[in-house]
């Protein structure tokens, strides 16, 4: 099913800082992503893929923040970035970064809404 949201992004200034504040605040899981400034907070159980197993639960990463991520992205799931992106323009939203690979797990791009919202686009591999 496309159109659920699937991820959340988290930016942060001091990534360890970040790092020490969800873990004891929440006791989520945080694991680094090799060779990028990534995190991925595990906020509830997962299987083998990193796949919540509670029904309507989602996991989420943690970034360093940057000009155009400056505050939480939601992240929706759709079966095609660039259709997708081309009906978000055509309704007034706005491409901030186009499709892109994600280490082979699939695609993400950034937009923003009709009210300046930022949020992001996942597309399964």
């Amino acid at each position: 099913m496309t159109g659920r949201v699937v991820h959340f992004e988290i930016p942060a200034d001091d990534f360890d800082r970040a790092t020490e504040f969800y873990r004891s605040a929440f006791g989520w899981d945080i694991s680094p992503v090799p060779d990028i400034d990534y995190a991925m907070l595990g906020t509830t159980p997962s299987d083998e893929n990193g796949a919540p197993t509670d029904s309507g639960a989602i996991n989420g990463g943690l970034m360093l923040r940057d000009a155009d991520r400056k505050s939480p992205i939601v992240t929706i799931d759709v079966d095609d970035i660039e259709q997708a992106l081309e009906k978000i323009t055509t309704l007034g939203g706005r491409m901030v970064m186009p499709k892109q690979d994600v280490l082979g797990m699939g695609y993400s791009a950034y937009f923003t809404d009709s009210e300046g919202n930022l949020m992001g686009l996942w597309q399964n591999a």
